[in-house]
Parts: C-alpha cells; sequence; structure tokens
C-alpha cells in the first residue's frame, strides 16, 4: 500500500499548478447576476454547512479509527482523511464566497457583485479525485506493477476530466456546456468503467463477506460518481441555463455527491479493511495454536 502510495507522489506538483490555474482562470468569468429567494439561498446555506461538518466529522472518524486495522491498512485511511480534511478546507471557501455573492435585500437574495466563486470546487476535484482513485486501487489488492500502472491512467484520465469540464461549468451557453461535458464524459466513463470492472474482478480473491461489502463498494462507486454528470447537466435540463434555479441545483446536486463519494466511500472502505483485518488476526491466530495443538 504504500509503494502505491509513493507511485502517485508525482503528481503532487502538478495538482498544485493546476489548481492554482483553475482559480486564476475563475476570475475572468463573468459570473451571472442572479436574484435568489429566501428559500433557494438557505437550501445552499444549509447544504455546505452541512457538508463541512460531514467531511470534518469523517477526518476525524478516519484518523481516530486507525487503529482497528491492520498496519497494511492503515495508510488507506489516511488518504480517507487526507481527502475528507482537502474538501472540508474547500467547502469553508465555497461557503465563504456564497456568503460573499448574495445579500438579503427586504425579501430576496441580491447579487452583489462579488462573483461566486465556483472554481473551488474545482481545485478541490483536481486534488481528492486522484487521492480517492488511488484509494480505490488499494482496495484491489493488485501487484504493485499492475496497481501503479492503473493509477497513472486513472489520474491522467480525472485530470483530462476535470479541466475539459470546468469550461463547460462556467458557461452560461447550452451549447459549450453540452460540448465541454461530452470530451468530459469520455474520460469520465473510462475511470467508472475500469473501476467497475476491476472492482468485479477482485470479488473472486475476498472472503464471503468482503465480497458484499466490495459489491455495495461498487454500487457506491456507480451511484455517487454518477450523480457527478446529472448535477452538471441540472441547468440544462432545468431549461434555463445558469438562472437561479440552475445555479442551486448544481450546488446542491456536486455538495450531496461530494458527500457520498468522499465521505460515505472512505467509510465503506474502512469497513472493507476492517472485515480483511479480522479475517487475516483469525487466519493467524489458527496458525499460531496449530503447532501447539499438534504437540
Amino acid at each position: 500500500m504504500l509503494s502505491r502510495l509513493r507511485g502517485a507522489l508525482w503528481v503532487v506538483p502538478l495538482l498544485a499548478l493546476l489548481s492554482s490555474m483553475a482559480l486564476a482562470q475563475s476570475a475572468s468569468v463573468e459570473a451571472p447576476r442572479l436574484t435568489l429567494s429566501y428559500g433557494q439561498y438557505g437550501l445552499v446555506y444549509q447544504l455546505f454547512s452541512i457538508t463541512i461538518a460531514a467531511m470534518g466529522a469523517g477526518f476525524l472518524f478516519f484518523v481516530l479509527a486507525q487503529p482497528n486495522l491492520g498496519a497494511k491498512y492503515r495508510p488507506a485511511m489516511l488518504v480517507s482523511a487526507l481527502v475528507v480534511a482537502i474538501a472540508c478546507y474547500h467547502y469553508f471557501r465555497i461557503f465563504n464566497s456564497w456568503n460573499e455573492s448574495y445579500a438579503l435585500s427586504g425579501e430576496v437574495y441580491k447579487a452583489t457583485g462579488v462573483p461566486f466563486n465556483d472554481a473551488y470546487r474545482y481545485a478541490d476535484w483536481i486534488l481528492t479525485v486522484p487521492l480517492l482513485l488511488v484509494e480505490a486501487v488499494a482496495v484491489l489488492a493488485l501487484a504493485s506493477n499492475v496497481s501503479s500502472s492503473m493509477i497513472g491512467r486513472l489520474v491522467i484520465a480525472a485530470f483530462v476530466m476535470i479541466a475539459t469540464g470546468y469550461p463547460g461549468e462556467v458557461s452560461n451557453d447550452t451549447g459549450t456546456r453540452l460540448l465541454w461535458g461530452t470530451i468530459s464524459t469520455i474520460p469520465f466513463i473510462y475511470i467508472v468503467y475500469t473501476l467497475f470492472v476491476e472492482l468485479g474482478k477482485s470479488l473472486e480473491r475476498q472472503p464471503a463477506r468482503v465480497q458484499v461489502l466490495m459489491r455495495n463498494l461498487r454500487l457506491l462507486l456507480f451511484a455517487s460518481w454518477g450523480f457527478y454528470p446529472i448535477a452538471y447537466l441540472l441547468p440544462i435540463l432545468l431549461g434555463n441555463g445558469l438562472s437561479a434555479n440552475g445555479v442551486v441545483a448544481v450546488q446542491v446536486g456536486y455538495s450531496l455527491a461530494d458527500i457520498i463519494a468522499k465521505v460515505g466511500f472512505g467509510t465503506l472502505i474502512y469497513f472493507i479493511a476492517l472485515e480483511k483485518t479480522a479475517v487475516e488476526r483469525a487466519e493467524t491466530g489458527r496458525l499460531e495454536t496449530t503447532p501447539l495443538a499438534s504437540d
């Protein structure tokens, strides 16, 4: 597991560079001046708060739960803790940006002129998606050379997916959003298909109870990752582009998907690692007692 993590460290400088580029690009995007109802603004406000709390609670759980696992599974919990810690920080920034972008005027919230910086979300994905992929591949327990190659291919696909999705995200033009969304979907399908298939292949090597958890992990992967393109398309499906309803729907959809994909995925990884630890400890105990019984 540690060797797999070391093999992915080469991406760190690139992650920092891409994050800076994403934040810099957002400054040149002209955000639509929207008027939100009290309910619309409050829904996003409360969901951002819930997401921050979920990420913070997830970080504490993943850190404190490590002693329950065997040594070789603890790095997976470190990755999970790092993912939710990064997400928690970025959601603080998103939350603050949301508050700065709208102010109560009478019975509605009007744009203050300070653009809502949605690039924080893409900066978060640039950092956390590769880590989630490292975590997912680690669960497969593949040979080191195979896992390193797979991580490299998946991380490159993740960068392409995020980089090509952003221009459509900030565009109020339906054609532009569909064009970049379609391009971004190609690496997205590759990532989901690869993980779904490889998780299925690994079922035969797992204990019975772990097989059940791995099947649940495949379903969670499909459900959580599948929710992102739906949220991306909501402004089009609602028919008004980046209108008030479209912006609210996107923020709600992405926030829910992030909670499931990061906190939910990490929690299920923990239970898989916990079950594997119990099986390995039981086998070790049998091996230690067998010579005594023969004596």
